[in-house]
């Protein structure tokens, strides 16, 4: 199904904007919507939310601009509204915002990204300022190692948005399938990770991605504890308990 099942968006492509702050996502997700936005905070936050329409080729896409983060580790609050959206929504297509200026710096966050969904476009904006500064990027050969599409654009010019639009058009209707770069881990981390993603139960796999969400689990996150708890797994973390050493050898299946 191409459209939202959420009834908020009922009838239209859900697309999330996200990105590390001063990447200029506001003004794609701006020149994206123009003046079809309203703005409010997320349900039980202080944090902004913003989010508009537009229509591309008859049809209408609802981009939702995600509170500018560093990571999806939920250590602000900005970090868990951003992982909260992109993990507990069905969305279309997400954009990660870069500063093609300083693009390593945001490349973390678009590994991240990719562990969540397969359905990820890399706009590097501020491209006009990275050639004012003599900074090439190899769109195609980042897209090929990424292995998602990767847009330049200079949003204040409006250069390259017709052509995120219809990035944001292929992946939502899946014209195009992308298959995302995996990190791979310590063989230890990697066996506890398999063994709990075999354990997950349905209702988990229908809501997260199982690699994603045993990956956090490995890590110890408290928010996914309680999301395990609404979606009443009866036998949550305690059967699967793995420890390993590490680097931090206090990282294990929460429950031990």
């Amino acid at each position: 199904m191409c459209y939202s099942e959420d009834p908020e968006y009922t009838g239209a492509a859900v697309i999330a904007l996200v990105g590390n702050p001063n990447t200029g996502k506001s003004t794609i997700f701006n020149a994206l919507t123009g003046l079809s936005q309203h703005t409010g905070n997320w349900p039980g936050k202080t944090v902004l939310k913003a989010q508009g329409t537009y229509v591309f080729h008859g049809k209408k896409y609802v981009v939702v601009d995600l509170p500018g983060t560093y990571s999806l580790q939920s250590g602000s609050a900005e970090e868990q509204v951003a992982q909260d959206f992109l993990c507990g929504k069905r969305l279309q297509a997400t954009v990660v915002v870069t500063d093609a200026t300083c693009l390593e710096r945001n490349l973390n966050l678009v590994l991240q990204v990719m562990e969540v969904t397969s359905r990820v476009i890399v706009c590097v904006n501020l491209i006009d300022e990275a050639q004012r500064k003599k900074i090439f990027i190899d769109l195609d050969c980042l897209s090929a190692e990424l292995g998602v599409p990767v847009v330049a654009t200079a949003a204040r010019s409006g250069t390259g948005l017709e052509e995120l639009k219809v990035k944001i058009e292929e992946i939502s209707f899946k014209r195009i399938i992308t298959n995302p770069r995996r990190l791979v881990y310590d063989p230890d981390i990697e066996e506890a990770v398999a063994l709990i993603e075999q354990n997950l139960p349905g209702s988990v796999k229908e809501h997260f991605n199982p690699r994603w969400f045993a990956l956090r689990l490995v890590e110890g996150n408290q928010s996914l504890l309680k999301e395990i708890e609404k979606l009443k797994w009866s036998a949550p973390c305690e059967p699967y308990r793995i420890s390993y050493s590490g680097p931090d050898s206090k990282n294990h299946i929460p429950g031990s």
